[in-house]
């Protein structure tokens, strides 16, 4: 496991390098026109732009089910010609409320503003005092006495909702306030009480976000509070709890109009009692003044019409809370998304990658009629994408993207040309000058396609000019050239450093050639980079060389046999052939330099002279090849008993020696000895036969028996023989 991730590593370095590098004109383009593009944005430059493109998106969506909890009761052109005035008079609003107490609505709203009116004021008193349902219409102004209400007995209950709304530069009103702060007072909005009264008969009351404190929570929704620089916006006015609307989109009730989505009825329809009571039974009902003529109109995103083509249409203020209300009851309820956006960071990352697409597509394809169908392929795309978040509520750029993936693809299109006309010169300048060279030069380009060939590398492949431009070389040379010539072709791209690499080459008559190839990066002026390659024919060379490779192994087999010849002859002249101990040269030649040692170390030396007991019955009894037998076993029986650094020697016969190199004191040979006399006396089967052999063995000792070789290997003999006198199987010292 360790050795595969030792050999992935560097595959992964390796293959990011050279993305990395592929990839380093691409995006430097993206970068500097996506840093452009988001200076322009910061700066407030396309904020009415993406405003506009937020619109357009309004209109696009689908229709939505129609909110069943509102009613428009509305004060128009023919109510007014009745009434013969306006504000109308009180009597008229109070026989309307009046009828509303049997028909039990959840929240009436009273969308005008107005001082009293005679006649009837008395008598729009008491409902006044007796609706607690009933919430009137106040506009908020920075001093107090300049602030306008619906009526002051509302305003003794509390019963009154700000009408204030935030326009934007363009004149529309895209955002709505929940809650406004004034003088160390908290307000709330004319649209938020009428909601919060019919979702408090739903068992919903506002309440903090458990994952965001700052934000209001209702039923299902979180209601995320607007920032001056939220999505499009720069410096926008944010006082007060305002959110971005997600402005619902309700089929039309009763009319071909766009501007009534939602059911209206007329003031006059009341009073003469042609309402069905299914209308304002459980529903939030809005008393508004709809009439042209009292100029009580603006503009939404829906004012504008799809893709500009006509003249902007506004609304009635009352068709405006409408859809306030609306929002926040579908939220709270049913879960409707609200309008969000995402973090600045994450802005100019989708900003920044659709740059990187624009451009890495353009250079990637180069093809115009390709380039352009997957272009619009990728606008659709992004267009599509964006959409369908808008869908889900999410609120992503899509004109700065559409400007940064647009500008990349042009910018890099024109780069193309650049280095297309600075491709053709540099052509024909190489062409002139690698002709005049005679070794086989070519030059590719970074999609390993042939640029230029001279005439000496036509002439040296067998191909013509025009057939080696339409080819690459996997279609002319074997696979296994053409692989080789690929990876040293990636190598010098991926290093920029010149190789030379011996490789083969087959000609269109089948020979192949050693050839050693030359390969270096270069880079025009329009930042082109081009592999030149320059060839050497090394066949002859080679062959030479492999000619005398050949001598070579000769004489090196010859001197391995002769090796094996003398290492033979050495174990001849030095070692037993019976039992492959060392022999009497052998043990005379070792015996002398290990006395040379002792002498020059100061160290005890000490010799045994082993001779079998019993053997020649053995060999007498049970003949010579059984004897030889035995004396095989012995020896690897001693071989065995001794350690490495001690010397074991067969002189003839049943005659063993060991040299004993280096010993601390006189027992150490007394104590090998009786191991060797133990390992000597265990019995040994030979065909059927136990035999049991002993041995007699003698020890000299240096420098206390001999101060010479010679003298010590006597003085051991004569132990020897002393220790068979006395009984064998056993060891004597020399005296």
């Amino acid at each position: 496991m360790h050795q595969q991730f030792r050999n992935f590593l560097p595959r992964l370095v390796f293959a990011m390098q050279e993305m990395l590098s592929q990839g380093r004109r691409e995006l430097m383009t993206a970068s500097w026109i996506a840093i452009c593009v988001l200076l322009f944005r910061y700066i407030g430059l396309l904020q009415s732009l993406e405003l506009a493109a937020l619109d357009q998106f309004f209109h696009l969506r689908p229709y939505e089910a129609p909110e069943e909890s509102i009613t428009i009761i509305a004060i128009d052109e023919t109510s007014l010609h009745q009434a013969g005035s306006w504000p109308t008079s009180d009597e008229n609003i109070a026989q309307v409320l009046s009828k509303f107490n049997s028909y039990k609505p959840r929240a009436i709203g009273l969308d005008i503003y107005r001082e009293p009116v005679q006649p009837g004021h008395d008598k729009l008193v008491a409902p006044y005092k007796a609706m607690p349902n009933l919430i009137g219409m106040e506009l908020l102004a920075h001093k107090i006495d300049s602030r306008l209400s619906t009526a002051p007995e509302l305003k003794q209950h509390g019963q009154l909702g700000f009408n204030n709304v935030s326009y934007e530069d363009d004149g529309k009103v895209r955002s709505s306030l929940l809650y406004w702060h004034a003088n160390d007072q908290v307000y709330e909005s004319f649209a938020f009480r009428l909601a919060l009264l019919y979702l408090n008969s739903e068992g919903i009351t506002p309440k903090k976000s458990a994952s965001n404190p700052e934000y209001l929570q209702l039923g299902k929704a979180v209601f995320p509070r607007f920032e001056s620089n939220n999505g499009a916006y720069i410096g926008a006015d944010a006082r007060g709890y305002q959110i971005v609307s997600n402005f619902p989109k309700p089929r039309c009730q009763n009319s071909t109009s766009e501007s009534y989505s939602y059911h209206q009825v007329s003031l006059e329809d009341i009073l003469a009692d042609k309402v069905p009571e299914d209308l304002i039974r459980d529903r939030i009902v809005l008393i508004c003044s709809t009439a042209p003529s009292l100029q009580d109109f603006l503009f939404i995103p829906y004012s504008s019409p799809l893709m500009g083509m006509s003249e902007a249409k506004p609304i009635a203020g009352v068709q405006l809370q409408a859809y306030f209300i609306d929002e926040l009851i579908s939220a709270a309820l049913q879960g409707r998304p609200l309008l969000k956006v995402c973090p600045d960071f994450l802005e100019s990352l989708w900003i920044f990658i659709w740059s990187f697409i624009g451009a890495v597509i353009t250079w990637r394809i180069k093809q115009l009629r390709k380039s352009i169908f997957i272009f619009i392929l990728l606008g659709l795309v992004l267009n599509i994408s964006v959409y369908i978040a808008f869908l889900a509520g999410w609120w992503i750029p899509i004109i700065p993207s559409e400007l940064t993936f647009c500008s990349s693809a042009i910018a890099i299109t024109f780069y193309i040309t650049y280095i297309q006309e600075e491709l053709k010169r540099s052509k024909e300048f190489l062409h002139q000058v690698i002709n005049a060279i005679p070794d086989p030069i070519f030059v590719k380009n970074q999609q390993h396609q042939w640029i230029v060939l001279n005439d000496a590398y036509c002439k040296f492949s067998g191909y013509s000019y025009d057939v080696l431009m339409e080819k690459s070389d996997y279609d002319l040379f074997p696979q296994h050239e053409a692989d080789i010539f690929l990876q040293q072709e990636n190598l010098v791209f991926q290093t920029q450093q010149p190789q030379v690499h011996e490789e083969e080459f087959t000609d269109i008559h089948g020979k192949t050639h050693l050839i050693a190839t030359k390969r270096s990066l270069h880079k025009d002026a329009a930042g082109n980079f081009f592999l030149v390659g320059v060839i050497r024919d090394n066949t002859q060379r080679k062959q030479i060389e492999e000619e005398l490779k050949q001598i070579a192994d000769d004489l090196f087999r010859s001197n391995y046999e002769l090796k094996i010849q003398e290492n033979y002859l050495r174990q001849l002249a030095y070692h037993d052939p019976l039992t492959g101990l060392s022999n009497r040269k052998f043990f005379t030649e070792q015996l002398y330099d290990c006395f040379k040692w002792s002498q020059s170390n100061n160290s005890m030396l000490a010799l045994l002279f082993i001779d079998l007991d019993g053997f020649k019955s053995v060999n007498d009894s049970l003949g010579h090849e059984m004897g030889d037998h035995l004396l095989v076993i012995i020896a690897q029986r001693l071989s065995n008993a001794l350690r490495v650094s001690d010397i074991i020697s067969r002189l003839g016969g049943d005659e063993f020696t060991v040299i004993l190199q280096a010993i601390s004191d006189v027992q150490i040979p007394a104590t090998v000895a009786e191991k060797l006399l133990s390992v000597i006396t265990e019995p040994i089967i030979l065909d059927g036969h136990v035999i049991s052999v002993s041995a007699s063995i003698g020890i000299s000792i240096y420098p206390t028996n001999a101060d010479n070789s010679e003298t010590l290997i006597k003085q051991a003999d004569t132990a020897m023989y002393k220790a068979k006198h006395l009984g064998k199987n056993r060891y004597e010292f020399s005296s």
